[in-house]
């Protein structure tokens, strides 16, 4: 008994030590050298995979199908040890992904400025464009869109344009964002910002030009996927962008600045506007130009806005905890201008634990792709483990 006493014991030390070395693997696969990005895309204060824990209740307000609903249950549970063995080595990713996104950028100014070969008199606009695309930043939109089509077995070419697309409208809110009407900032991505260098009107102007674009090159220089899914990434992108999207959001953010009775759920209304819309956006024509389906589209939806909002709630912590330096832009300024955010509303531990939880829920909505959707969820990690 005495003997068997010991061989139970070391094989339970055995295995006590598998797991810390599976751990420790996977917060080593979660971790990636500040080079990554600075050396692709000139960010600062590179990227940071700290682990955490994905618990809680599924926060999702969109109901699925009773057929999307049974996948989802029926889904096999994956235990913490099956996970530390097929983490996904997000660092890779981002070394694969934003060349081709980076490359793709810089390539559609280049096609814009031969179409003024003629014409020079808009030469400012174009260098404020450039300024503000290629001013770098983790690419998360465009870098979600691949990831999307390629779960569906389509290709980066199909999906490429779309991806350059979200990214021009991202940086178009930007530039209106910094500009004194609106949130009044000097310093974006570690630089000036755009109305810094170049003016208020010419800001507003390269906004304008850069969304307007978007859509021209959506048009233009899709691929191999079928007219009709083509102009349906075009409505989307125009919905996701309007009032019923980025700006209604932001018109919202505004009007409650100052005031003591927002509610969460106008807090959440703002986030899933304001910066989720796009996110989804991004996801979403993805799979449409690989062909999802309706059904398919419809949990990329979800699992889309549930990473938005979580994207958004993780801004708001930062804003709070981080310098400058790491940031890229302000620290504190939400607070400044006493805007209604989730470690205001809730507290740091309860916002922390609301973006785990909406992780969590964005993650059953891929289940049914197994393995392919690897690089969704290793993107919805890195978004909760982000330190800028």
């Amino acid at each position: 008994a005495e003997a068997t006493s010991k061989k139970d014991m070391a094989i339970l030390r055995l295995a006590a030590v598998a797991l810390v070395v599976c751990t420790a693997g996977t917060a080593s696969a979660f971790h990636a050298p500040t080079n990554v990005i600075s050396s692709l895309s000139a960010s600062k204060g590179g990227l940071d995979f700290a682990s955490s824990g994905l618990t809680g209740t599924p926060i999702a307000r969109r109901s699925l199908s009773p057929s999307l609903r049974q996948s989802v249950r029926q889904a096999p549970a994956v235990s913490p040890l099956m996970m530390a063995a097929t983490a996904f080595d997000v660092k890779s990713y981002f070394k694969e992904k934003l060349p081709i996104v980076e490359n793709a950028l810089d390539d559609s100014l280049k096609v814009l400025k031969k179409d003024w070969e003629y014409d020079s008199k808009a030469e400012t606009c174009h260098e404020a464009m450039r300024y503000s695309l290629m001013a770098g930043g983790k690419r998360i939109r465009p870098i979600l869109c691949l990831a999307a089509c390629e779960m569906l077995g389509g290709s980066v070419e199909q999906a490429l344009p779309s991806a350059v697309a979200s990214e021009m409208i991202h940086t178009m809110s930007l530039i209106h964002d910094d500009l004194p009407c609106m949130d009044d900032d000097d310093l974006r991505r570690g630089k000036p910002t755009n109305h810094k260098v170049f003016g208020d009107d010419m800001a507003v102007l390269s906004g304008d030009a850069l969304l307007s674009y978007a859509f021209e090159y959506i048009a233009r220089y899709t691929k191999n996927v079928p007219p009709e899914k083509t102009l349906d990434v075009i409505a989307r992108c125009g919905k996701c962008v309007g009032a019923l999207g980025l700006v209604g959001g932001q018109v919202i953010d505004i009007q409650s600045e100052g005031k003591k009775d927002v509610s969460l759920e106008t807090l959440q209304w703002i986030h899933e506007h304001k910066t989720a819309a796009l996110l989804e956006f991004a996801v979403v024509s993805g799979g449409i130009c690989a062909g999802a389906t309706d059904e398919e589209v419809e949990r990329l939806s979800i699992f889309a806005m549930n990473i938005g909002l979580a994207f958004q709630i993780i801004d708001d912590i930062l804003d709070v905890t981080q310098d400058s330096a790491t940031l890229g832009k302000t620290a504190g300024k939400d607070l400044l201008v006493d805007k209604a955010t989730y470690p205001k509303l809730m507290g740091l531990e309860e916002s922390r634990k609301r973006a785990d939880d909406l992780i969590a829920e964005a993650k059953e909505q891929v289940k049914p792709w197994g393995d392919k959707a690897a690089a969704l969820n290793g993107l919805a990690d890195f978004i909760t483990q982000r330190s800028n």
